[in-house]
């Protein structure tokens, strides 16, 4: 596939390092910082971050510490070092993160923020905590929760051999961004408590790896995303992205949506295993908030208990029980072109469900060498669908349920089980 090869050209252009990033090394007890776990340290650390920039680029080292901070702008060249057995804490004072426009909505700023940066590292085997328990307990309607990590705007980004944790809200967001690898790397926040903590938010990005990342988190382990519900547009897709070689654990998924008002295109998602995840396959959408969304590749993945392994919807959150057509608009989601091979799931509650717009039916679904153990079949709706040695268990009712609008080779092609009988 034409991304797979771009993006290893992309890794090894990253892996070989750039010479800006070793300029200068700016230690950020030498500017003041105390790491007491304590006091602010937000002062020393953006001193740091600004005399290396201010030096053409280097490296700003976080060692042997808990440094507390306000939030931080991170700038071009930097190398953010955070050293093994070493945390860069928010502040737990919800005042420090001032109210600002985040995605064209009301947000706060972040703790690290990264606006119109490039060649920026973040690594060095320790953590960055958002300390989010304050923020989650407030579930109140409106109330507004910083994001960890952004990129707005910014090119040319990696991290990786970082742990990042416990954000009030996303934890790691490219917005508008281009050229992201977040490689050898954790994501955690606890499961239940920490609502809205989704993995990583690619939002109208492009190129970006995410690969070897272990995601175990409060909603979605990882959120494709593009375009704001009833968005006056115009919104730029998210396309050319790989996810590869990772561990998601608690978490609603592998999202493709649902905000994808400017599109999702090109993404290919090899060799995941899913443990205790809400679900597996994710790509989600509304009348409200779609456009060109296809062209994706799912191959040799691996489930545990995972409530619903695909789940492919055009009517999200809730599918009505009286489906009709409606008029096609610009933000009718058009859901096409998506191939998933190889998958193999057990302990499911519901082994899939897939359902497209009658105005707007899900075109050239594959579905190759599927083998789903589940408490309930498939169902689907408005979709064309091929499916080729597509086996489904359901321990109650039928394995697979097609309702209207199923067309293509499903009927010919499947095979399924009942009740362990053929």
């Amino acid at each position: 596939m034409h991304i797979a090869s771009k993006h290893a050209l992309l890794l090894l252009a990253l892996g070989a390092g750039s010479p800006l990033l070793a300029q200068k090394l700016c230690d950020v007890r030498q500017f003041g910082a105390k790491g007491d776990g304590i006091s602010k340290d937000t002062a020393a650390i953006q001193a740091a971050i600004d005399s290396c920039a201010k030096s053409g680029g280097g490296t700003v080292r976080l060692a042997g510490a808990v440094f507390v901070s306000a939030p931080l702008d991170l700038k071009s060249n930097i190398e953010l070092s955070i050293a093994p057995g070493t945390t860069l804490a928010a502040s737990t004072d919800h005042a420090d993160f001032v109210p600002m426009r985040e995605f064209n909505d009301d947000g706060r700023k972040p703790l690290i923020n990264a606006d119109h940066v490039e060649n920026v590292v973040i690594d060095g085997g320790g953590t960055i905590d958002g300390r989010g328990e304050s923020w989650w307990a407030d579930r109140s309607p409106g109330s507004l929760r910083p994001r960890l990590v952004v990129f707005r705007y910014s090119q040319h980004i990696r991290m990786e051999n970082i742990t990042v944790q416990n954000s009030p809200m996303w934890q790691i967001v490219p917005y508008y961004s281009d050229d992201l690898t977040f490689r050898n790397m954790k994501v955690l926040a606890p499961e239940g408590l920490s609502h809205n903590t989704d993995g990583i938010d690619p939002f109208s990005s492009s190129h970006v790896t995410i690969d070897h990342v272990l995601i175990d988190t409060g909603d979605d382990n990882i959120a494709i995303k593009s375009g704001q519900p009833g968005s006056a547009g115009p919104d730029a897709p998210s396309h050319d992205i790989v996810i590869r070689d990772c561990e998601f654990r608690h978490g609603h998924g592998l999202s493709i949506g649902s905000e994808i008002a400017g599109g999702v295109q090109n993404v290919l998602v090899e060799r995941v295993h899913f443990k205790g995840t809400g679900s597996g396959v994710r790509i989600k959408s509304n009348r409200d908030r779609g456009n060109d969304i296809g062209n994706f590749v799912y191959r040799d993945l691996t489930m545990e208990d995972v409530a619903t392994p695909i789940l492919i919807t055009e009517f999200y959150p809730k599918i009505p029980t009286q489906i009709d057509a409606a008029p096609v608009t610009r933000l009718t989601p058009r859901f096409h072109d998506i191939t998933i091979e190889n998958l193999q799931a057990s302990g499911a509650r519901d082994a899939a469900v897939i359902v497209g717009l009658p105005e707007s039916p899900i075109l050239n679904l594959k579905l190759d060498h599927i083998d789903i153990h589940a408490k309930h079949g498939a169902q689907l709706q408005y979709v064309n669908v091929q499916a080729h040695n597509f086996s489904v268990q359901a321990a109650q009712g039928q394995p697979i349920i097609m309702g209207s609008g199923v067309r293509g080779e499903l009927r010919n092609q499947y095979a399924f089980t009942h009740k362990g009988h053929r």
